[in-house]
C-alpha cells in the first residue's frame, strides 16, 4: 500500500497533511516516507531469506543522508559511483566494509581514498582500470579487494538510455575475455580477486534477461573456480523496475526463484544494489500552479516546479503519475492539460494531453514516483534553487535536504582580481 493516500480529501504522506508541509516548506519540494522506505527494505530483504546476502543500496538512485541512515539501520550497505556518493554513506555511518565502489571512471584519487578507509570491494570494469587500481595499491603497499564486473552481451529490454549490459555498452568486461582478466587480477601484488559482479540495466520489468545474464554469471565462477582461482561471493547489482504508470514490475518471490535457480545453486554470498525498487516509490515532487494559461488548441498548467527539479520526462519521455492534493470531487468533468514547468525550454514538460480535473492558480499538484532520479539529477538551472527535501515519519516531518538561498548560489563564484572593486574590469 502506498503511502501517499487521501484522507477527508487531502493527500497525506503517512499520517501529514501534504498541503501542511507545503505551508511549512514552500513549493517545489520533494517528500520521502519512512514508511515505505522501510518497507521497501523489510520485503527485499526477507525474499532472500534462503541466501547469504547484503542489501548495498544504490546512492545513486537518491543520495539524502537520511535515506541512506534510514536503510543503514536496517542492515543497509552501500553501492557508490563516486568518491563523492562514497563519502555520503561514510557520513551516513556506512561502515566502510559494506560499502561497493563500482563505475567505469574511478580516479586514482578515488581508488586511493577509497583504499585508505578500506572499502569491501571495487567492482572493476576494464583492464585499464584493473591495472591503475594495482598500481595504486601497490604504491600504498594494499591489496584492492576486487570484483570483476561481467558485460553478459543480454538485453535488459528497457529503455534504452538505462540499459547496461549489452555489448555495445560502456560497462563491464566482455566474457571473452573475464577469464583471462580475471588471472591477471589474481597475479597482481595488489589485487585480490574476491568475485564476479553484473548489472544490465535499470528499470526492469521483464525477468528473463536476469535468467540469462546471471546463467552466464554462474557459468563463469564455475570455470574460474575450476581453475583453481578464488571466487568468495557474486555481486548481481539491481535494476528491478517499479510501477510508474501500467507497468507491472516482477515480483520480488520471482526474483527471488530465479536467483535460487541461477546463481544460489553455487552456495555463494551475494551482493545486491537495489535503488530504484527501495526509493523510486517512496517519494513525490509537490509543486505549486502558477499559471492556468488558456491557448487556443491546447491548456497549459504552468507549474512551480521545472525540468531542472525533475528531468526524467524530458530526458526519457518518463511517465509520471500527476495527482491534485485537494481531491478533486467524483464527479468532476476532467480535461486533456499540458502540464509545464516555467524554465526557458519547450521541453520543460512533466505531461503533454493529460486528463486532469478542473485547477486553478494556487492548487498543489503531487507528482509520484520521484524518491529515485529525481532530487540527484536536479540542478540549478535558470539559477533555480534547488528544491528542498522533506521526510515523513508518522505524524512528524523534517527538512533533510533545506532550498538554497540565492545569496547561497551566487556565493559560489569568485570575481577575478582584475576587476576592480566597483565591477569593472581594470584597463
Amino acid at each position: 500500500m502506498s503511502a501517499f493516500q487521501y484522507r477527508d480529501g487531502q493527500l497525506y504522506a503517512e499520517a501529514v497533511a501534504v498541503a501542511r508541509a507545503a505551508e511549512t516548506v514552500g513549493t517545489p519540494f520533494y517528500c520521502y516516507s519512512t514508511a515505505a522506505l522501510q518497507a521497501e527494505y523489510r520485503a527485499f530483504d526477507a525474499a532472500f531469506a534462503k541466501i547469504p546476502h547484503m542489501i548495498c543500496y544504490s546512492l545513486k538512485a537518491n543520495n539524502n543522508l537520511a535515506v541512506m541512515r534510514t536503510l543503514l539501520e536496517l542492515g543497509a550497505g552501500a553501492d557508490v559511483v563516486s568518491a563523492g556518493e562514497m563519502h555520503c554513506a561514510l557520513a551516513a555511518g556506512v561502515p566502510a566494509d559494506k560499502i561497493v565502489f563500482a563505475g567505469v571512471g574511478k580516479t586514482a584519487p578515488e581508488m586511493a581514498a577509497a583504499l585508505d578507509v578500506g572499502i569491501l570491494q571495487f567492482n572493476v570494469e576494464s583492464i585499464p582500470e584493473l591495472e591503475l587500481l594495482n598500481q595504486v595499491a601497490v604504491g600504498k603497499n594494499r591489496r584492492a579487494p576486487v570484483a570483476l564486473r561481467l558485460n553478459p552481451d543480454v538485453d535488459a529490454r528497457t529503455h534504452a538510455k538505462i540499459s547496461t549490459g549489452k555489448s555495445e555498452n560502456k560497462f563491464g568486461i566482455e566474457l571473452s575475455q573475464a577469464a583471462a582478466a580475471y588471472a591477471q587480477a589474481a597475479a597482481a601484488p595488489g589485487i585480490e580477486p574476491v568475485g564476479l559482479a553484473l548489472h544490465i540495466g535499470s528499470q526492469l520489468a521483464d525477468l528473463s534477461p536476469y535468467r540469462a545474464a546471471f546463467g552466464k554469471l554462474a557459468a563463469m565462477a564455475v570455470e574460474l573456480k575450476q581453475s583453481g582461482l578464488p571466487v568468495k561471493h557474486l555481486d548481481l547489482g539491481g535494476g528491478l523496475g517499479i510501477a510508474y504508470e501500467s507497468e507491472n514490475p516482477p515480483s520480488l518471490a520471482e526474483y527471488a526463484a530465479i536467483v535460487e535457480q541461477t546463481v544460489g545453486i553455487l552456495g555463494l554470498p551475494i551482493i545486491f544494489e537495489p535503488g530504484r525498487r527501495l526509493i523510486g516509490n517512496a517519494g513525490i515532487l509537490v509543486t505549486r500552479v502558477t499559471y492556468v494559461k488558456e491557448g487556443v488548441n491546447r491548456t497549459f498548467i504552468i507549474t512551480d516546479a521545472a525540468m531542472n527539479d525533475l528531468i526524467r520526462p524530458m530526458l526519457y519521455e518518463a511517465y509520471h503519475d500527476i495527482v491534485p492534493v485537494a481531491q478533486s470531487a467524483p464527479d468532476g468533468q476532467s480535461r486533456k492539460v499540458d502540464i509545464v514547468g516555467p524554465i526557458c525550454e519547450s521541453t520543460d514538460i512533466f505531461a503533454e494531453q493529460r486528463p486532469m480535473p478542473p485547477l486553478a492558480a494556487g492548487d498543489l499538484l503531487a507528482i509520484f514516483s520521484t524518491g529515485a532520479y529525481g532530487a540527484v539529477m536536479a540542478s540549478s538551472y535558470n539559477l533555480r534553487p534547488l528544491a528542498p527535501e522533506v521526510m515523513v515519519n508518522g505524524n512528524e516531518f523534517a527538512i533533510v535536504r533545506p532550498r538554497p538561498t540565492y545569496a547561497d548560489m551566487i556565493g559560489r563564484d569568485r570575481l577575478p582580481g582584475w576587476f576592480a572593486a566597483g565591477g569593472k574590469a581594470k584597463k
